[in-house]
């Protein structure tokens, strides 16, 4: 899935004006379009620790639909009335030129929450029950559908590259849940025909949840923000241009650890899976940033800028400059998804909340110093900003999951 960021990128800047409809749907239509879902986002988790009996599946599956129905209508609210213009043009403070285009191609997303919703649902279910190969399939098939899409587009459409992207967005993922669906059936009825172990509530389910829901919440309500504190810096268009480019590339090396949290939830409870679990979160973490190290010291880091991503020379030289900060983002995604899954599993989410409130404060905090500042261009604070967050959320992460670890272990 990973790859989807850097595929879009790629033929984005191959479409004319580049640096407009690449800084649109960086900086406006991905990050809005992730707010909005943010809420449920984590139900893959709640799904693998929570889907142990029929009736616990029946009222997850209600939860989500109704939940994913809400934010959808927000996200209708948003992309269809002056709601935009209030928050992109008055609270964010985009260039002017990105504004339109990032209008329609956030009202093209419009079906992208609740295929969200639904999707990891189901992944979750598919994870209690072992069959995780279904999952890297589905996803294959959305991956090979947006290229499709994406290389149409390329050669046939004369319009806006932005249509072209969040169209590719929107149908993958809709596809993706609706083969989820099929692909989970006999997972549904393997799960459906449990006894009734779990007596779970809606009130306890609510629980369960909000705490989590709050943690994606906070982590991307930062990607508005930055996109506000770029547009605010020193070469504003060409940072907020490059930032999705090169975030692209980061998530393909960090998005191995973020699937490592549902690896944690399901197999933590066996004490001799403890150790394992935590020398797989060492190796990954050393190969994701070691691979990104590589590429960063090597002509790689040009050649993708220059040659795949087709940056103009400007923007790839900011890119490869901007690479020597991003590559540490790998390291901590393993370990976090290990700190998490431990929490988690035990139901101790409301510390996974707090661990992404001081990752935001931290962030904040280096956004603020940049723009009082007003030196240093976008790009870069934005990238230090994200990175001292990490480091913040990781370290209060280890400090509530540590005697947990020390338990089991």
């Amino acid at each position: 899935m990973g790859l989807e960021l850097p595929l879009v990128a790629i033929v984005l800047s191959r479409f004319p004006h580049p640096e407009i409809h690449l800084a649109a749907f960086g900086g406006v239509v991905f990050p809005l379009s992730l707010i909005i879902e943010a809420p449920i986002i984590m139900i893959l988790s709640a799904s693998t620790a929570l889907c142990k009996d029929g009736p616990a599946y029946v009222l997850l599956r209600n939860f989500i639909w109704g939940l994913g129905g809400l934010l959808t209508c927000l996200h209708m609210g948003v992309a269809f009335s002056p709601l935009y213009d209030l928050i992109v043009v008055d609270l964010l403070g985009v260039p002017s030129p990105i504004i339109e285009p990032a209008r329609f191609g956030l009202q093209i997303m419009t079906p992208w929450t609740l295929s969200i919703g639904l999707r990891r649902f189901l992944q979750g279910v598919v994870i209690r029950t072992g069959q995780t190969r279904l999952i890297g399939l589905g996803t294959l098939v959305r991956i090979c559908l947006s290229l499709s899409i994406l290389g149409c587009g390329l050669w046939s459409f004369s319009g806006p590259g932005i249509v072209v992207a969040a169209t590719a967005m929107a149908t993958g993922v809709m596809v993706e849940a609706g083969l989820m669906y099929c692909f989970a059936r006999p997972a549904i009825r393997a799960v459906r025909s449990q006894p009734t172990v779990s007596g779970l509530s809606f009130g306890e389910l609510v629980s369960f949840y909000v705490p989590l829901a709050a943690t994606p919440l906070m982590t991307l309500a930062t990607l508005p923000l930055i996109s506000a504190a770029l547009s605010r810096m020193p070469l504003a268009l060409e940072s907020l241009a490059v930032w999705p480019v090169l975030g692209g590339l980061t998530f393909v090396f960090r998005s191995v650890g973020f699937a490592f949290q549902e690896v944690v939830i399901a197999l933590s409870p066996r004490r001799e899976m403890v150790l394992p679990l935590q020398s797989f979160a060492g190796g990954l973490a050393c190969c994701t940033t070691g691979l990104l190290l590589c590429m960063a010291v090597t002509p790689l880091a040009s050649f993708w800028f220059d040659v795949v991503a087709g940056l103009e020379p400007h923007l790839s030289q900011m890119a490869v400059s901007g690479l020597w900060i991003a590559l540490w983002l790998p390291l901590f995604s393993p370990w976090q998804s290990f700190f998490n899954g431990l929490l988690v599993q035990r139901g101790l989410t409301k510390y996974v909340t707090q661990a992404v409130f001081f990752y935001a404060v931290g962030c904040s905090a280096v956004l603020g110093v940049g723009l009082s500042q007003g030196a240093w261009a976008g790009l870069f604070v934005g990238l230090l900003a994200v990175v001292f967050g990490l480091i913040v959320e990781t370290m209060w992460l280890f400090k509530q999951a540590f005697p947990i670890y020390r338990e089991i272990r």
